[in-house]
This record gives C-alpha cells, structure tokens and sequence, in this order.
C-alpha cells in the first residue's frame, strides 16, 4: 500500500473510530465517496491498524466463577460484576445474585437456615416469591442485641418466610452468653433445643462472613469482654455464625465458641448446599479461611474480591 492511500487509511480510522465521525462526514472531509470510506475502514481492519475489543463482562465473570470452582473445589461459585468496590454497592449486587441463585435451587421440603446482618438483609429484600410446598426457614444463630444495633434478623426472616411461603423459626437469643452453664440452661429448654435441631436438620444455609473489626456489626452489639477482643485481634480472619476461625479455618477462640448459640461450624461442612455470600477488601482473608476450613460450598462474591482469591497461593 502507498504512502499517500496510507494516509487515508489512517486518517479515515481515526476519524470514524477515535472522533465519532460517520462515513458521509468523512467523505466530505477526504474529498472521497462514502463507499470509498466504507473500504478505507475496512482496510483498517483487515491490516490490523484498527483493532476491536469487545469486553463482556458476563465473559469475565462466568471465567472467574469457572476458576473459583476449580481452585477451591467449590459446587458452584457465582461472580456478580460490580461498578465498584465499595461495601454499600457490593452488598446490594451480591444480594440481587445470591436471591437469583436461591430461587433456582429452592424446593418442596427444603429446610432454608438463614443468618443474621446487612448481606443477609440485602438477600432477603431481592427475594421472589416461589411457590413451593412444605419448605421451612430457620434462624441459624442468636441475633438479640445488648445496644441499639438493628441485626435485621426479623426483617430477614419475615422476608424469607414470605418468598417461600412459611412461617419461619426465630432464634430469640443472644449469640453470645458469658457462661457457658447460661448457654447450657438456654439450650436445655425444649422449644429453643427443636430450633436449633431444625437449624441442624437445614439441607440448605445461607450465611456471610464478618470481619474482625470494631465497626463490625458483632462488635457493636457489646458481646465481647475486654480479653475476648485481645484474643480475637492478630488471630481470627473472620466469623461464620458468630464463631470466629482463623486463615485455615480453624476456631481461634475455644472458650468464646462455647460461650455462643447456633449452629457449629461444623455442621455448615455437612450441608446439601452451604451457600456463602460476601465481598470486599475487608473480607477476602474471613472468605479464604471459611473456604479452607470447609464451611461453604457455594460461594457468591464479586469479580474483584473473586480475582484477589484466585490469586492467593
């Protein structure tokens, strides 16, 4: 090609492709007819001096899903695109996803185990009603507060109870007592011991992972004594359930785990589907060590917080 035909290649690419110019305007500007612009620009493209990109977003994330189940031996993972990564637009994105991922798998005589908390309310409120007989929800850990710190546990379980037609089971305890005998006498009454039974029974949890930080909703809600956070801060990467785990998954805290009511990790391993909804930077460490320690197999997160866990060693 010579110089001068070059030159309108070029000249003609960066003016439809850079500037938005269309190819009657072009024309006019070159002193050339529109079908002769129409073949300058698919000179370009056939000689490589324009090349198209099409990012798809739904392509990148169905990868990262792909690589999570692979590296983690995860049943499923689905990745939510998010704008950015921000906690109020993470939570709001991941609770559309994991609401999607509910209703396809819900059916009759499923028993649903729900947390507490702002992921979980996220969940609840994207929630749509599916028709199914004879399915069951139950709170899987205590929710009542010590401060005037809203847990959202009604509201997610009224949500719950109306998307799939039942009367759900609360938990009305705390999640944390400072004795264990006071524990021991709570769970002795019958009525508490049947829902934490059905907590148990639970073919499917859905539950997040807290972080270990004062702003935390668990910590505002005045649980802790003064050596319950010193033992918890430089150890702990998170908490399931109010049951606190370290980078392999394992209860950094034995005296504290016997202190709390609900469910134990342990029984999250032995779930149908054990579904852990969480993202952002303040998390990864808590999703890495839940995923490592075996509580979840299905999890729901963002393409960004997805990449920084594929990229841990």
């Amino acid at each position: 090609m010579d110089q001068e035909k070059l030159g309108k290649v070029i000249e003609a690419a960066k003016l439809y492709y850079l500037l938005d110019y269309n190819q009657h305007e072009i024309a006019k500007l070159l002193g050339v007819s529109r079908p002769t612009v129409s073949r300058l620009l698919q000179q370009a493209k056939s000689d490589g001096i324009v090349q198209i990109t099409i990012k798809d977003p739904t392509e990148n994330v169905e990868n990262l899903a792909k690589q999570l189940e692979q590296k983690f031996n995860l049943k499923k993972a689905v990745v939510a695109s998010i704008p950015q990564y921000e906690n109020h637009i993470i939570k709001n994105y991941l609770g559309e996803k994991a609401a999607i991922y509910l209703d396809e798998i819900v059916k009759d005589d499923d028993i649903i185990g729900v947390t507490w908390g702002t992921t979980l309310y996220h969940v609840a409120v994207e929630l749509k009603q599916k028709f199914v007989k004879n399915a069951k929800v139950v709170q899987l850990k205590g929710g009542v507060s010590h401060a005037e710190t809203n847990t959202y546990a009604s509201e997610i379980l009224y949500l719950f109870g109306k998307a799939y037609n039942t009367t759900p089971h609360h938990l009305p305890l705390p999640a944390i007592v400072d004795h264990v005998v006071v524990k021991q006498a709570m769970e002795a009454d019958r009525h508490i011991r049947k829902i934490l039974e059905l907590g148990k029974e639970a073919n499917i949890a859905m539950f997040t992972v807290g972080t270990v930080k004062t702003e935390s909703l668990l910590f505002q809600m005045g649980y802790f004594t003064e050596s319950d956070m010193k033992s918890l801060k430089g150890n702990a990467v998170g908490d399931i359930c109010s049951r606190f785990f370290d980078k392999d998954g394992e209860i950094c805290n034995e005296s504290l785990n016997e202190r709390t009511l609900g469910i134990n990790l342990n029984d999250l391993r032995n779930k149908e589907t054990s579904i852990l909804v969480a993202g952002g930077p303040n998390k990864i460490e808590g999703i890495y060590g839940a995923i490592k320690g075996g509580y979840a197999n299905v999890l729901v997160t963002d393409q960004f917080t997805a990449q920084f866990l594929l990229d841990k060693i």
